[in-house]
């Protein structure tokens, strides 16, 4: 049987990956499981489903444990071209899951109450860890702080050569930071540096002299512009967990 969803030793799905799975709109996640899972009339907390929060690339976000009954319901419900794949495929799995049902009601409540048992150790370890996260991206927000009008370029500086050397990428790295200069502040931060350029020498300076300006002179002459470039390299710095 091939395997459309990953379906736990005890018969339970994650409901996101299943709402993803049904082709559902992935914006409306947030708005779409406080009705329908936790606010669902049919189906109870701790019996049905166990909410579990967990770190997504530095985003907490909420997740669901639930019954394959559950599941069966939320792809009926969607009523997308993958429901009915869906809904038979979680037939054909309960159906497994029969086969290896305890044979009397004394086993099957030690089950039942071992499966909540282990899930609620998991919420709790996704919790610490997801705590753990957060601690350590706070840790990273505190320590990085540079103000744009105190030495902006030696500090921009030093954390973009700390990124490169964790990332051995130095040339895409930059591409990187002033493509989303360019993109936040609706600028073409290379055709300003030609113009820079062309008005050195227009005002009668020399070739060399010309030459020397760099993309971070450009950055300069605009406080806008110096600001964004820090929140963009603080950002990237972040995401790599690179500190002063």
């Amino acid at each position: 049987m091939e395997n459309l969803i990953r379906i736990s030793d005890k018969g339970l799905v994650s409901a996101k990956e299943l709402y993803l799975g049904l082709g559902l709109n992935k914006t409306n996640w947030s708005r779409w499981y406080p009705k329908n899972i936790q606010s669902n009339e049919f189906f109870k907390e701790n019996i049905d489903w166990i909410g579990v929060r967990h770190n997504d690339e530095g985003n907490e976000t909420m997740d669901f444990a639930i019954s394959i009954e559950f599941a069966k319901h939320i792809a009926m419900m969607a009523k997308t071209e993958k429901s009915h794949e869906y809904r038979n495929y979680f037939i054909k799995c309960e159906n497994k899951l029969k086969e290896d049902k305890p044979q009397c009601i004394e086993d099957l409540i030690i089950l039942q109450a071992q499966s909540l048992k282990d899930l609620r150790l998991q919420l709790e370890e996704t919790k610490e860890q997801t705590t753990a996260v957060k601690q350590e991206v706070q840790n990273m927000k505190d320590v990085i702080t540079i103000n744009p009008s105190e030495e902006w370029r030696k500090k921009t500086n030093i954390l973009i050569n700390r990124i490169c050397m964790k990332s051995k990428n130095y040339e895409g790295i930059k591409k990187e930071i002033y493509k989303a200069l360019d993109e936040r502040a609706g600028s073409d931060i290379n055709k300003r540096l030609k113009n820079m350029r062309a008005r050195v020498l227009l005002n009668g300076g020399t070739q060399t002299q010309a030459n020397k300006l760099n993309l971070l002179d450009v950055i300069a002459n605009d406080k806008k512009l110096i600001e964004i470039y820090v929140a963009i390299v603080k950002d990237i710095a972040i995401k790599n967990s690179i500190v002063v």
